[in-house]
């Protein structure tokens, strides 16, 4: 089994189709048996997936991700878990310990235009948020 995790600085990255960087962890017997970190070299959004699947990944932990990421990320048969924030490393351990807290309906369907947009540092109540 192979995890990709949205990295940056050590953290998960917030903006999927954004993604300068995954952090992949080769996983054996319910444990971390190796990691690398793979660049993405400009690919965005839904190719994205195609990266991840070139990777051999099947499991992806990330902060926010539009709709369309996530239908490519399902044709690719990549398990999502979406909405997650915090240390990289930690949302591995807490996802193979089965305490993973994350989305299953997380998206990313506003943006400003000329801004970044940070789909996980909002409320979901908030009128940006694609789960209302």
């Amino acid at each position: 089994m192979k995890i990709a995790v949205t990295f940056e600085n050590g953290q998960v990255f917030q903006h999927f189709g954004h993604t300068e960087q995954f952090k992949i962890y080769e996983i054996a017997d319910g444990a971390v048996t190796g990691t690398s970190v793979a660049d993405t070299n400009g690919s965005g959004h839904s190719a994205l997936a195609g990266f991840l699947q070139q990777h051999g990944v099947d499991t992806l932990i990330c902060g926010g991700i539009g709709g369309g990421a996530r239908v490519a990320l399902e044709q690719a048969g990549i398990q999502l878990y979406g909405g997650v924030s915090g240390s990289a490393d930690q949302a591995v351990a807490d996802l193979l310990a089965g305490t993973l807290a994350y989305n299953p309906d997380v998206s990313c369907s506003h943006h400003h235009e000329g801004e970044e947009h940070d789909c996980a540092h909002h409320s979901c109540g908030d009128h940006s948020c694609g789960n209302h």
